[in-house]
This record gives C-alpha cells, sequence and structure tokens, in this order.
C-alpha cells in the first residue's frame, strides 16, 4: 500500500476512533443522568398520585380515573395501586412503548433500564395503600439515538471533508517524494537531474543527499570524460593543426576502405606543401607552424561543403595532408580538388604572402575491399605526377576504379526507385553477444540489403551513398520499420535498428516513424534505435528524440562512437541503452597499447553513469579477450557471426 493510502487511511481511522471515544464517553454521561431523571420522574409522579388518591382512596372508580390520568399523561411502563393490608393490587396500568424507529441493537447497546418511584397512600393516620410508578426508558433511548444519528452525520461531514482537504494537502506534501522516486527512475536511465528543496525539513534533507549525490555523479562522469577526452586528443589529434594525426588515419583507412560490408566507394585525396624544409630553414619555424595551421584551416573549410569527408582529414607528416572521402564519386572528387587549388592559392590573402606554399594534390579512387596499402601507393603516384607537371596542381588517377565509372546516377536512380516499388530490400541480422560467453545473444543488429537483377544481397555500402545523394534515406528507414515491426509480432528477439541523420531532419519522416510506433508501443521493449555518431543532431534535438523515444517505451543508443569524444559529456542525461564504439579503435587492439588506452578512458567514463559498451568489427578472439578484460559487455563483427536473412 502506498504511503499516500496509508497516511489517508490514518486519518480515517483517527476520525473514527476519535468519534467513536467522544461518543462513549457522551453516552456514558447522558445514560447516567437519563437514569436519575427517570428515577426522579417515576418518584415525582409516585409521589403526586399519592396526594391526589388520599382523599379518594376508598372510591375505587376515582382511584382508576386519577392512575389512568398520570399514566396517560407521561413515560411510564406501569402504574399500580396495591392494598397494604391484603396485598392486593386495587386498580393497574401497564404498557410497551413504541421504539419509535430505534433499531433493537442500540437499546440493546444503551441498555437503559426502567427506573421506578413509590408513595404512601394514607387514610387518616393509617396507611391505606402503595402506589408504585415504573418509567419507561424509552424516550431517553430515542434522544439518544437522535443525538448518535447527529453525531455520526456530523462525522462524515468531518470526515469528507477532512479526507478531501487531507488528499490535497498530502498530494501535496508528498509531492517531493513522487520527484525523488522520477530521479532515481532517471539515475537508472543514466539522466542526472537536480530537483527543488521543499519546504518540510525532513523531505528537504533527504531531497539535498539525493541532489549531492547526483551531483557527485556528474562530477565523477565529467571528470573521467575530460580526462578520456584529453587522451583522445594526444592519441589522435595533431597538436599544430588540430586535425586529426596520421594514427587516427590510417585507423579510418582500414576501417572505411577493407570492410566489405560496410565500406563504400570513394576517394582518397593527398595533398603536400611542397619546399616545406627551405621554407622552415628559411623563415624559421614559427613562421612555417603559421603556414601549415592555415592550410590545415583552409582544407578544414573547403571540406566542410563535402558532407562525404565527415571530419576524415588528417596531417600525415610534415606538410603532407590527406581526406578520406568515402561515398564520393569522380565529379565532386573534381570538385574538390579544384576548390582545395582555388583556397590554397588564396593563402597570401592571410598575410602570409611572401611564404604562400605550393601545393600539389593527388586524388586516387578505392572501392571496399581494396588493400589500404595499395590505395597510399595509387594516391603517392598521383601526388607525384602532380609535382612533376609543368604547374603544379592535382591529378586524378582512375585506375582501379571501375566499379565507380560503372556506376551513373541514372542507372542507381532507377534501381533504387524500382526497389522502392517491389520491395526488393532485404532484412538481414547479425548477433550481437556478450563480450564473456560469446552464445548469450544481447540484441540482433538490423542491416538492409538491396537484390540485384540476379537475386544477389548488395551490401549496404554500395546503395547507401546514392540514397544519401538522392535524399531518400528517411524513405528507406521508414520502409525498414514498417517490415521489421510487422515481423517483429511473430518473433520473440530483441532488434537493433539504425536512424539516419536525414530521418532526424525531416519532420515529416519523424512523424511517420513516431506514428507507426505509437500504434506499436508493446513492441518497445524488444526494439532500440541507434544514430551514428556522426550523424548526430544538434543536442536539443537529440534530447527531443530521446524523451520522445522514451516516451514511447522505445530506447536509444549510439553507434560508431569515437571519432567525437567531445561529446560524450552531453550523454550522461539522455538515457541511452548503450555505447557501441565504432571499429576502428578496436581492430587489433591486442597488439596496438594506444587504442587500449583510449578504450579504457571510454569504459571509465561510461561505466561511472552505468552505460553498457559494445565493441563494433570484432574479429579475432584475442580482440575478445583484451576487451572482456576491459569490462566491454558485448561484441559485434564476424566473431559474433556473419550478417545472416531474417526468415
Amino acid at each position: 500500500m502506498s504511503l499516500f493510502k496509508q497516511l489517508l487511511l490514518a486519518i480515517c481511522l483517527f476520525l473514527v476512533i476519535a468519534f467513536t471515544g467522544s461518543f462513549m464517553v457522551s453516552l456514558e454521561s447522558s445514560r447516567s443522568q437519563y437514569v436519575n431523571q427517570l428515577r426522579s420522574h417515576a418518584q415525582d409522579a409516585a409521589t403526586a398520585l399519592a396526594l391526589s388518591l388520599t382523599p379518594s382512596i376508598d372510591d375505587p372508580a376515582m382511584v382508576e380515573l386519577l392512575v389512568s390520568s398520570i399514566f396517560d399523561s407521561g413515560y411510564y411502563a406501569s402504574i399500580k395501586v396495591v392494598d397494604l393490608q391484603s396485598n392486593d393490587i386495587m386498580v393497574e396500568r401497564k404498557a410497551e412503548p413504541d421504539p419509535g424507529g430505534v433499531p433493537a441493537w442500540f437499546i440493546h447497546l444503551i441498555g437503559l433500564e426502567p427506573a421506578g418511584g413509590d408513595a404512601i397512600v394514607s387514610r387518616g393516620w393509617q396507611q391505606a395503600a402503595r402506589v408504585e410508578v415504573i418509567s419507561h426508558p424509552m424516550f431517553a433511548i430515542g434522544k439518544l439515538w437522535q443525538s448518535a444519528l447527529g453525531s455520526l452525520g456530523w462525522l462524515l461531514l468531518c470526515g469528507a471533508a477532512s479526507a478531501g482537504l487531507g488528499a490535497l494537502l498530502l498530494r501535496r506534501q508528498l509531492r517531493p517524494l513522487e520527484a525523488m522516486v522520477e530521479q532515481s527512475h532517471a539515475i537508472a536511465r543514466r539522466e542526472f537531474i537536480s530537483l527543488p528543496e521543499p519546504r518540510t525539513p525532513e523531505l528537504r534533507r533527504v531531497v539535498r543527499a539525493m541532489n549531492q549525490m547526483v551531483e557527485k555523479l556528474k562530477a565523477l562522469f565529467t571528470e573521467q570524460a575530460e580526462r578520456s577526452e584529453r587522451l583522445h586528443s594526444e592519441s589522435y589529434q595533431d597538436s599544430l593543426t588540430g586535425l586529426s594525426n596520421r594514427r587516427y588515419f590510417e585507423m579510418q583507412l582500414n576501417a572505411r576502405v577493407s570492410n566489405l560490408e560496410e565500406a563504400r566507394a570513394g576517394y582518397l585525396l593527398l595533398l603536400r606543401v611542397q619546399g616545406l624544409a627551405g621554407l622552415n630553414a628559411r623563415l624559421g619555424g614559427q613562421r612555417t607552424d603559421q603556414l601549415l595551421q592555415a592550410v590545415g584551416e583552409q582544407l578544414r573549410r573547403t571540406c566542410a561543403s563535402f558532407p562525404e569527408t565527415n571530419d576524415l582529414i588528417s596531417r600525415s607528416r610534415g606538410g603532407e595532408f590527406a581526406v578520406l572521402a568515402p561515398g564520393m564519386v569522380h565529379e565532386d572528387a573534381v570538385r574538390l580538388a579544384q576548390a582545395l587549388e582555388a583556397a590554397l592559392l588564396s593563402l597570401h590573402e592571410t598575410g602570409a604572402s611572401d611564404i604562400s606554399p605550393v601545393a600539389c594534390i593527388g586524388l586516387a579512387p578505392f572501392s571496399p575491399g581494396d588493400a589500404p596499402q595499395a590505395l597510399l601507393k595509387l594516391a603517392d603516384e598521383a601526388l607525384a605526377r602532380a609535382e612533376n607537371q609543368p604547374t603544379p596542381g592535382w591529378v586524378c588517377l582512375e585506375q582501379g576504379a571501375a566499379a565507380i565509372a560503372g556506376d551513373s546516377q541514372h542507372e542507381w536512380h532507377t534501381r533504387l526507385e524500382a526497389a522502392f516499388s517491389s520491395g526488393r530490400f532485404e532484412l538481414f541480422l547479425q548477433p550481437v553477444v556478450n563480450a564473456q560467453t560469446t552464445t548469450e545473444v544481447l540484441h540482433y543488429k538490423v542491416i538492409s540489403r538491396l537484390l540485384d537483377d540476379h537475386g544477389n544481397a548488395l551490401p549496404a555500402g554500395r546503395f547507401l551513398p546514392w540514397l544519401e545523394r538522392f535524399g531518400w534515406m528517411a524513405r528507406l528507414d521508414v520502409l525498414v520499420l514498417e517490415k521489421v515491426l510487422e515481423r517483429l509480432r511473430s518473433h520473440d528477439q530483441v532488434l537493433a535498428l539504425n536512424l539516419s541523420a536525414a530521418t532526424l531532419a525531416d519532420a515529416r519522416s519523424l512523424h511517420r516513424i513516431y506514428e507507426l510506433l505509437s500504434q506499436n508501443t508493446a513492441l518497445g521493449p524488444r526494439l532500440i534505435f541507434e544514430i551514428g555518431e556522426e550523424q548526430l543532431p544538434a543536442q536539443a534535438t537529440l534530447e527531443q528524440v530521446t524523451r520522445r523515444l522514451h516516451g514511447l517505451g522505445f530506447a536509444l543508443a549510439l553507434q560508431r562512437f569515437g571519432g567525437r569524444f567531445s561529446m560524450i559529456g552531453n550523454l550522461s542525461h539522455l538515457g541511452l541503452a548503450y555505447l557501441k564504439i565504432d571499429g576502428s579503435y578496436i581492430r587489433s587492439i591486442d597488439q596496438e597499447q594506444h587504442k587500449r588506452l583510449f578504450i579504457e578512458a571510454i569504459q571509465r567514463a561510461a561505466h561511472s553513469i552505468d552505460l553498457p559498451l559494445i565493441a563494433e568489427r570484432v574479429e579475432t578472439d584475442g580482440e575478445r579477450q583484451v576487451l572482456v578484460e576491459m569490462g566491454i559487455e558485448g561484441i559485434q563483427g564476424r566473431l559474433s557471426g556473419e550478417p545472416a536473412p531474417w526468415h
């Protein structure tokens, strides 16, 4: 029973006890008073009747008349006149008064007995007769019954008023308790909220203690997040330009090129500032550093217009920079090279015209499954050709890009439109398992694939770039969600489904998703939505989406986490189901110490808010063993199982 009901019941019970006690005290007092009144009433009647009978004691008719007149004028059980000499009853009148609606149980409960009185009738100096009068208590019982009904009515009125006012008062006073319950639930969802302190001293101390605990947890998480962010910057960021360093570039190159399942065809761009050693000797290290910083800033600004780069801009070493652009087509690669060439020529406007750099650009295409070293060799060859031109500029090599060249925009538009019309998108499931046992399935990741004309399933990396180019990603998300919800009704798996940035930015598609989810709230515990780190919307939008999904009973998680580690401080109040670490930080973690240090930092920060971690693209048992030692809960990748059709 809730505390509110207990207190309300206690108030009602107190009122009943108070009424019962008050009534019993009043009853006992009234009962004693009524007994005295009945006795006095009977005695007065007997005395008056005796005096009236003295002159007429020898006249039987007069005696009977006087007795009848007295009997009929009051509440008497009996009146009789007894001859003292013969002990015979001269006249007697008796009756049983009407209870007047008083219930028998109340009469029995009161227990008010009749009271009597007597008097002597004289004949001169002799005692002739005795008058005996017994007053009936029914009149007193009737009064007590009316008093009891009045008290009961007053009790009910007071009880109803007290219950209503008490309920309002209790709800108001217990509101901080409900807020603390919600606060505890928020902590369980890894959300940290503080409550206003109530006026009640006892509750104020409890709320203050809860708020202190929440602040301590937030401070602990913030400290761990800042420490992890510093480690990330030291390990994967170039201190001079603020871009990612060569180590991070090689990690992303291996992750985004060699992966056949998720990798996208695209381009690798290498940029080299010529004569850097001579500039350094002639102008000094400080001016040269300023030049490299300016080049890095121009790279960042120019690539901001090409979403395929996804912040994958790195400074390899010295005056060499690299841009990885998965999903970029040839036309966009050429535009990027031309834009960079024009931007570098404008560096004299920064006030360093005497050291305006001469830079060369090499472009090389890649396809999923290409060897990273072969791609680097091809890009270096393009860079060398650009340097050997009469006028340094850019060169794009199309060797090995047959797959990209053969994919025309018109062909893909027709193919994808037909796929939407005929429903040729198939759902595949990949298990995500417990890192320790590898047999316990935590959930299944839903992967969409496109069936070609021969019935072969094309991986997502082949068609997703075209869907993004045509603006159809939200269309695919809605279609996949409809299929998942339909199949979930006859299956018992827990699934994880991706939401794209296009869907989160499209109010119409998002409304359609909320509408589908509101019609299937019973499936909430078995469906988790995932958002890629590179596709996260603004913080306010993300919080709104999270609240809406939680309100419908569905959970939210992040995948491919690690590149934007600075945002981990904003995760504490989102109530995420889990965090999936990007596979580039997992690959060969048993051999590369810097990755292990970084994952340990993430684990400490996530553990402080009880946020489960899952590692993506785990391929070897050595990687799994290291992850288990660091406390990672789940793994996803070839080691746990390849994607399989959902039958």
